[in-house]
């Protein structure tokens, strides 16, 4: 039995071959981050208020948590995207997987400790990431992949 398909060659070899290019991961990380910097100081009033001095921390530990989990995850698309496309695809996909557990793992490793607060805790990790990633949907993903890629404004002369 055969398979056809109508994908020309070309593509299948592109899907087997890594990317030298920029890595715009680490940018729009990069970009993420120093973006979400003025903002840290929220979760943790908030998570003081709460919570007194444990719903500080615990909102320190939980922003914390975030922000490695945006680094590790531009950290590994750009080493898969040098690969090849198939591996970053994997990546991307077990990766994300991966990451979620390891941070179920340190809540989960933290939740008897002390001066850790759960709810706190838990609410910061997911409002953060949804902030950041509602950040990340406005800005990065409207400006066509990064921020250096961003459209001009300027208008072509009329022809």
């Amino acid at each position: 039995m055969t398979v056809t398909t109508d994908r020309p060659a070309a593509e299948a070899v592109l899907l087997s071959e890594g990317h030298d290019g920029p890595a715009p991961e680490a940018e729009i990380v990069t970009d993420l981050l120093r973006r979400a910097l003025p903002v840290v100081p929220a979760p943790i009033v908030i998570g003081a208020i709460v919570a007194g001095t444990d719903g500080a921390l615990s909102a320190g530990v939980g922003v914390a948590l975030v922000f490695a989990n945006f680094i590790a995850a531009a950290a590994s698309l750009a080493w898969a995207a040098r690969i090849n496309l198939g591996v970053l695809m994997g990546v991307s996909l077990f990766g994300y997987l991966l990451r979620i557990s390891a941070m179920f793992g340190a809540v989960f490793l933290l939740r008897d400790l002390d001066w850790i607060h759960v709810g706190v805790l838990g609410c910061t990790i997911v409002v953060m990431h949804l902030g950041l990633l509602a950040w990340e949907l406005k800005y990065v993903s409207a400006s066509l992949a990064h921020p250096a890629l961003k459209p001009s404004k300027t208008k072509e002369p009329a022809a």
